[in-house]
């Protein structure tokens, strides 16, 4: 059991680890609203990693392999997500921050339990809106996963998942959310809002395309 715990946190923490709309999105998050919300969002970033994960064992690549039009419409309706996610970036991008973000000695509002439920449900949708998670569970996850597993190594796999996404994306958020990274965010806030916003959007017209 150990070893095959050990080598899907091997091969998973490389992909979670790879630049992709969920760490764009937590970077920004932890930049413009502080590490309590940034947070909320991986938590919501590794739920849905487990969600592609749990998918791959119960058979998706299968399933795609079988309606190859359900990958593609997924890539379509994923892109299309981030697509206009950057939109909302770019065009908002100009629009100054308010007085209490903008004061660099003025600590963030505390982040409420609704707040945090609702970032962490963007979190879950932006994960699910991009493909790749879907490939790599489909093609590379599965093959780590005996057939014999249990509920118990089923259930710890997940964990493994859960864990790496989460302390990856939660080391992004503590980097992202220092004051120097605020600070930075708010005297080039219009800049980066459009580098993020353009990333985000050669992603998904990535993956729409491929």
């Amino acid at each position: 059991m150990s070893a095959v715990l050990l080598s899907v946190f091997a091969v998973h923490l490389v992909a979670a680890i790879s630049p992709g709309p969920a760490v764009l999105m937590t970077m920004r998050t932890a930049m413009t609203r502080g590490m309590a919300r940034g947070a909320g969002f991986a938590f919501g970033v590794a739920l849905g990693a487990m969600a592609w994960a749990s998918a791959a064992v119960l058979g998706l690549a299968t399933l795609f392999e079988l309606a190859p039009r359900l990958l593609i419409a997924l890539r379509i309706a994923g892109a299309s997500y981030l697509i206009w996610m950057a939109w909302k970036m770019w065009r908002g991008a100009d629009q100054p921050l308010s007085v209490a973000a903008a004061a660099s000695a003025a600590p963030l509002p505390r982040a409420g339990l609704r707040e945090l439920v609702r970032l962490a449900l963007r979190g879950v949708t932006t994960q699910l809106a991009n493909p790749k998670p879907a490939v790599f569970f489909g093609a590379v996850f599965v093959t780590l996963v005996p057939a014999h597993a249990g509920p118990l190594l089923f259930a710890a796999i997940l964990g493994v998942v859960f864990v790496n996404e989460f302390a990856w994306n939660l080391i992004v958020a503590r980097i992202f959310s220092l004051e120097s990274a605020r600070l930075g965010y708010t005297r080039l806030k219009s800049g980066i809002d459009r580098v993020l916003g353009g990333l985000l959007a050669a992603l998904g017209i990535k993956i729409a395309a491929f």
